[in-house]
């Protein structure tokens, strides 16, 4: 059993950035052996989607919404994944979610098996 919690998250003006990090706890001796994502989910859409890396870091993905202003990594010493966020606008202002999964990068919110409980993102126009 892994738990994920995210940190960072907050109130920010457009324009601002953002680190977030997810932090692994529990039985973590194969986090370096999952692909971590990260999705958001703002007030009544369904969950999709942000940015995902593979197990060693050398591969990851973004959704086209935020290509050019995240980057996604991962320090497999501290467990912890992080997603820095550039430029933010009204439209990013979400929960934000890290989750886990066994195998390669995906971006179905159904392949992930682990989810930490969310850290709310506000971005003010």
């Amino acid at each position: 059993q892994v738990q994920l919690v995210e940190s960072g998250g907050g109130l920010v003006q457009a324009g601002d950035s953002l680190r977030l990090s997810c932090t692994a706890s529990g039985r973590t001796s194969s986090f370096s052996s999952y692909t971590m994502g990260w999705f958001r989910q703002a007030p009544g859409k369904e969950r999709e989607f942000v940015a995902a890396v593979n197990w060693n870091g050398g591969s990851t993905s973004y959704a086209d919404s935020v290509k050019g202003r995240a980057t996604m990594s991962r320090d497999n010493a501290k467990n912890t994944v992080y997603l820095q966020m550039n430029s933010l606008k009204p439209e990013d202002t979400a929960v934000y979610y890290c989750a886990a999964k066994r195998g390669g990068i995906a971006t179905a919110v159904f392949t992930y098996a682990y989810w930490g409980q969310g850290t709310q993102v506000t971005v003010s126009s």
